[in-house]
């Protein structure tokens, strides 16, 4: 059968827990150093927590070193990786290929999504590298991925189905860099694209007033696991490493039954990568959780509205329209099922395009008019006083991006995951054995007692009593199986319940047990061949930052080499940013769609930001495909 793996977030090792009882195959979060959120870093005696949890339910810990390494910090990658190695890490997720010629423990590398993997040409010679799972692009459709399966059928595809997106395709994003210094490929992103700018034309002719044209919506492809499945993606990434605790309980619960319904749906064909029942006290809703409104993002090789223009902020769940405003408050007409509690978060967006948001102060549901009235409490928004007429008051839809009742809700403990354990009591060599078999295979067996007493009556149902008692273990009763000789033993409580909490111990350290010998084991692999699948050139969107990558693509005949970006500069003013999202096409002046509309302005257009400087859009028509340059 075909192994599923849902693969969350942890911006610290209590959410990575979470996300584990949450429904989690596999976590990814960052270590001490060298992640691509350099604001979600964490210590190596919190990662070999993480390690522990998730391995009782055989779920995986990934640690992101996905960023590019400067040659002062190659010594201390290695040595970091040394030891995530031997608190138990399962697997790294990569961009800088010097990590294939380091001197490495046999730990799993898997090709992170800065390596803007978009070609099978490039899944092939990563695979040939000796990397044990890719992460693709986001901008990839589901043909692509079929292609890309087609051609390395025996690599582990990881796509990212939820979350936030960046507007470049990953590890060919410069703009951070140009404009601030802060390189996105060291995990210091300043986040360009959420900024504001205005959209000219070549004569400064205004294309768009201000707005954030460059902000994307959320990714949501929780209606199209089915059919990344069958075009070959094994591993779906939720995206969120800065997302708080009460974000990845409910992202992470959505997808995992989503998961599971596809599996219930198809019998004996898949099943997940790790093992245990999750329950929750709660009905998990992704609009419920911070989003830019959502997106498939390109999944089915169609173009919609992928952008967020009027705010990169979240604007929530759509729950009504408007009705009237005042200074004290305002009407809402909600949705069916709409319920509104006084300290919710409401936002809606004004006839300039301008977010607007408020707290409800109270709220109540209005008999005559079915409505809610919302009142600001002493500060009324400045919005407010603005006259408007009712008709085109209520054109304005609101959203809800603050729900305090399912915030409430989640800030409890909202899931427990269980992994079946089976037990047999039985004699073995006149002794009387307790056995343990839990799903995932493991087992342990525990002497009760040496001293076989005869009771008065059967015992059968009392041992079962003391063995169904797990409590608080991350196991609950499967199979009790009671040998016909031991029924008729007399064995105190104490002592069963003694041997049930000894064997249950063992177990817990049989899973998370290393035996590992880091000093002797090697991953280091012979110099591979893949010279056919690299060009003769690399310019600086190779992100060559140190002499082992150089040496590298030297030894595959690579002939010239630029340094990464943030090295060197280009002399030539190069793009700062490659996006399969097309501005021409969200504002609607798309030459292949409207012909007419696209010559009321003049090229090229460029943004303009708030403090002046410009950056010109280069658009390539025939890939469909947009660039960022500097001015």
């Amino acid at each position: 059968m075909q192994r599923l793996e849902l693969l969350a977030p942890a911006r610290n090792a209590d959410i990575g827990i979470e996300a584990i009882n949450h429904g989690a195959d596999a976590v990814y979060i960052g270590g001490p150093q060298y992640g691509a959120r350099a604001a979600a870093g964490n210590s190596l005696s919190d990662i070999k927590r993480l390690c522990k949890h998730a391995h009782t339910y055989g779920a995986k810990v990934y640690v992101t070193l996905n960023t590019i390494i400067y040659d002062h910090e190659l010594k201390s990658v290695e040595d970091l990786v040394q030891q995530l190695y031997k608190i138990g890490v399962d697997a790294l997720i990569v961009q800088d290929l010097a990590l294939t010629q380091m001197n490495l423990p046999p730990i799993e590398l898997h090709a992170s999504t800065q390596l803007d993997i978009t070609t099978p040409e490039k899944a092939r010679m990563l695979e040939q590298l000796g990397f044990k799972q890719i992460v693709l692009a986001r901008e990839l459709n589901l043909q692509q991925i079929s292609a890309i399966h087609a051609a390395c059928p025996q690599l582990p595809l990881e796509a990212f189905v939820h979350g936030a997106l960046c507007v470049s395709y990953s590890g060919r994003c410069y703009a951070s860099q140009h404009c601030f210094q802060r390189s996105a490929n060291r995990g210091e992103c300043a986040q360009f694209c959420r900024l504001p700018f205005e959209v000219i034309d070549a004569d400064g002719k205004m294309v768009h007033p201000l707005c954030h044209p460059l902000s994307l919506r959320d990714m949501n492809r929780s209606a199209h696991l089915q059919q990344m499945i069958e075009a070959g993606v094994c591993s779906f990434k939720i995206e969120g490493r800065l997302k708080d605790s009460t974000y990845v309980k409910n992202i992470t619960a959505l997808y995992s039954q989503a998961l599971n319904d596809i599996i219930a749906q198809n019998p004996g064909k898949y099943q997940r990568s790790s093992a245990g029942l999750c329950t929750y006290t709660f009905t998990p809703q992704a609009d419920k959780s911070f989003n830019r409104g959502f997106t498939p993002y390109f999944l089915q090789g169609k173009r919609g509205k992928e952008a967020s223009i009027e705010t990169p902020k979240s604007k929530g769940e759509l729950i009504g329209s408007l009705r009237t405003i005042n200074a004290r408050g305002v009407s809402i007409q909600p949705l069916d099922g709409i319920q509104l509690h006084a300290g919710d978060g409401l936002c809606f967006i004004d006839l300039e395009g301008n977010l607007q948001g408020f707290r409800a102060n109270t709220a109540m549901r209005n008999a005559a008019t079915r409505c809610f009235d919302i009142t600001f409490g002493p500060n009324a928004p400045q919005w407010s006083r603005k006259p408007l007429p009712a008709n085109v008051i209520r054109k304005i839809s609101v959203y809800r991006n603050a729900d305090t009742e399912f915030e409430k809700q989640l800030a409890k403990s909202t899931g427990t995951r269980k992994l079946q354990l089976n037990f047999k009591l039985a004699i073995n060599n006149d002794a009387l054995m307790l056995t343990a078999e839990d799903e995932l295979g493991r087992q342990a067996s525990i002497c009760v007692s040496n001293e076989l007493t005869a009771a008065r009556e059967a015992q059968t149902d009392n041992f079962i009593r003391q063995l169904m008692k797990l409590g608080q273990t991350p196991y609950c009763a499967g199979d009790i199986d009671i040998a016909p000789e031991v029924s008729s033993l007399f064995v105190p409580a104490s002592q069963l319940t003694a041997a049930r909490r000894e064997v249950i111990d063992t177990l817990l350290e049989n899973a998370v047990r290393l035996q590992r010998d880091s000093a002797s084991s090697s991953n280091a692999q012979p110099q591979i061949d893949v010279s056919q699948l690299l060009p003769s050139t690399l310019d600086y969107t190779a992100n060559v930052a140190n002499e082992e990558a150089h040496r590298f693509f030297t030894q595959q005949g690579v002939e010239q080499i630029q340094p990464a970006y943030e090295l060197q500069t280009p002399k030539a003013n190069v793009p700062i940013m490659f996006c399969k999202y097309c501005l021409r096409h969200e504002l609607g002046l798309c030459p292949k769609q409207t012909k007419a509309g696209a010559q009321l302005f003049k090229e090229p257009l460029r943004l303009r930001g708030t403090d002046g400087r410009t950056f010109r859009l280069k658009f390539d028509c025939a890939k469909c495909e947009m660039q960022v340059l500097p001015e």
